[in-house]
């Protein structure tokens, strides 16, 4: 279904906070913020938990279906089809249309799913790369200003690339409140926001997750599987430590393809390093397996357990080789720094519609002298 998200259950470490919202709306005196934040790391689910709030707070049925929006009445048709006259969204591009976890990474296993798989990184960087100016801002004054109208909401996504001008637009509207008119901010990095925004904003508690919570979620999600092999109790803790702890992100992890060639990764380092293999033969091998941006993932996250190691830290991943490699070769912190802005590079090289061979070419190339 292209609505799950506005309906999707809710999120088990949401409850609580689900019901303290909802019982403010339907106990007296029926009062919610004017403006909330959901903010903090992907993968915790604060996009899906904002959607569904919308969804409720528009549904006509909300005072006998408390746990979400009905989905039959007028109201969630108008979200099914995208078309709701009491929601506005910004960017555009945020609009849910389509069912997305709030951490979406997926794997490539073929050319096609390879493809598929670009494509689905493009959409989620284009939204992430949006700006919202101050047009669009002053754009929203007729809706949330028009009055007599019902329950009005405006979400703004990726809240922190607002300009500094539309940020200051926005400050009017969260310093006049107006009736029925819910604003909902969401941000990955919320540290750029600006104070004055932040200080007139509720922010949501949805950061905070019980590790045990994540683990029971992130095991059932996962079944007893990863990539058709038996996943145990480790391997989910594993998972969780490098997403941070976020259930969502552990999720996306273990299910992309990328993370399953870890220990290939490897291999192709030590072969590139001891000049077994050219860089131009690795580039052509690893342009089959993965298109570059999950390869670029993959090398961030091999590069951060071996600055773990070098450390002295012990490594994240206990299902690699990767500490006896080290122990053969231990890369400079220099060699290490030379890596990380090539890598910086090359990000910006692919905005700017650099072809992907070249920049395959000249990471496998950083990889040697690595």
């Amino acid at each position: 279904m292209t609505d799950s998200i506005y309906f999707a259950p809710l999120l088990p470490w949401q409850q609580s906070l689900w019901d303290q919202l909802t019982e403010r709306l339907l106990m007296p005196p029926h009062h919610l913020p004017h403006a909330l934040l959901a903010a903090g790391m992907s993968g915790m689910g604060k996009r899906a938990f904002v959607w569904r709030f919308v969804a409720w707070l528009l549904c006509h049925q909300q005072a006998s279906h408390r746990q979400g929006a009905c989905g039959h009445c007028e109201s969630c048709q108008w979200l099914r089809s995208g078309t709701h006259p009491s929601l506005q969204v910004l960017p555009l591009a945020s609009l849910p249309l389509a069912a997305e976890p709030d951490n979406a990474q997926e794997g490539t296993k073929s050319n096609s799913k390879k493809s598929n798989s670009s494509n689905k990184s493009s959409k989620a960087s284009s939204k992430a790369q949006v700006t919202i100016k101050v047009d669009d801002i002053r754009a929203l004054q007729p809706f949330i200003y028009q009055g007599g109208q019902g329950v009005r909401i405006c979400v703004l996504d990726y809240a922190e690339q607002m300009t500094i001008a539309a940020a200051n637009a926005l400050l009017k509207t969260l310093e006049e409140p107006q009736a029925q008119v819910h604003l909902f901010l969401l941000s990955d990095t919320p540290s750029k926001l600006l104070p004055t925004i932040k200080s007139r904003v509720q922010q949501l508690p949805l950061q905070h997750i019980e590790p045990s919570v994540s683990a029971d979620y992130v095991q059932q999600a996962l079944g007893s599987t990863i990539n058709r092999e038996a996943v145990s109790i480790d391997e989910i803790q594993q998972l969780l430590q490098l997403a941070n702890g976020a259930p969502l992100a552990a999720i996306a992890l273990a299910q992309a393809d990328w993370y399953s060639k870890r220990a290939l990764w490897l291999t192709t380092w030590q072969a590139l390093r001891s000049g077994k293999r050219s860089s131009l033969a690795a580039s052509d091998y690893w342009q089959q397996q993965l298109n570059l941006a999950d390869f670029i993932k993959l090398t961030e996250l091999m590069l951060l357990d071996i600055r773990r190691i070098n450390m002295g830290l012990a490594s994240i991943q206990n299902d690699t080789e990767l500490p006896k490699a080290l122990a053969q070769h231990q890369p400079t912190e220099m060699s290490m720094q030379d890596i990380v802005d090539s890598l910086q590079h090359i990000k910006i090289s692919l905005q700017q519609n650099v072809q992907e061979k070249f920049a395959y070419d000249k990471l496998m190339q950083a990889l040697a002298e690595l």
